[in-house]
């Protein structure tokens, strides 16, 4: 499977890892049975980021969830990084339908993780609301732009899902010991500390990059 609209389209990956990421998912995409295929690992990305979102809910009284929180999120980027590259490696591209279900998956995937964040008691139900928002705006800003200008952008200032999944694994082992910071007098959950960094980061992205584009199609499109 690939994230592919049409074979024109350029992907755009300058995550911090990438590099790295990209050697390994093709390592492991050369030793996969056949028996295994892109439709597989997105499924299993699926219930991995479900199963996120089911564990972060139950972890209000059991804290060690938060372990199967981060295994889950390792078998997310598993399934929906290696998808894609299995599919290439394979030469059984399915643009459009790879696309479509890639990024449909990932959606529902975030409304788990943050519902999930939010029933924990970790994260205050509003700044989990408004990640949501943001992230499904950006997530909209992004598809848009892969069909009006024919680039799809996978990461932002070098940050990508990836580098996303490695913060939230180290969140989480931190609020294991530590869910709680004091900062200004106040003491404040550390998830929300996190969370409002993460809006204020977003915002400014969705701000730049929607500036960006519409001053891009501005110009290609002058009447």
């Amino acid at each position: 499977m690939t994230s592919h609209i049409n074979t024109t389209e350029t992907r755009v990956q300058t995550g911090l890892l990438s590099g790295v990421e990209s050697r390994i998912l093709q390592w492991i995409a050369q030793r996969l049975p056949q028996s295994i295929g892109p439709d597989h690992l997105t499924l299993l990305g699926f219930l991995a980021m479900a199963g996120a979102g089911l564990a972060y809910g139950f972890s209000d009284t059991r804290a060690q969830l938060l372990q199967l929180v981060n295994f889950c999120i390792f078998l997310n980027w598993l399934g929906d990084s290696l998808d894609g590259t299995l599919a290439r490696y394979r030469n059984k591209l399915r643009p459009r339908y790879g696309f479509y279900v890639d990024h449909i998956i990932d959606s529902f995937g975030a409304v788990f993780l943050l519902a999930g964040l939010a029933f924990s008691g970790l994260m205050s139900e509003r700044i989990a609301l408004s990640l949501l928002a943001l992230y499904l705006l950006l997530s909209i800003h992004s598809y848009l732009t892969a069909h009006t200008l024919g680039v799809f952008r996978i990461s932002f200032f070098h940050f990508s899902p990836t580098e996303l999944r490695l913060l939230l694994v180290v969140g989480n082992l931190v609020v294991l010991f530590k869910p709680f910071v004091s900062l200004w007098g106040h003491r404040w959950l550390l998830f929300d500390v996190g969370g409002v960094v993460g809006i204020l980061i977003l915002a400014l992205v969705i701000v730049i990059s929607t500036t960006r584009v519409t001053r891009a199609l501005y110009d290609i499109e002058r009447v």
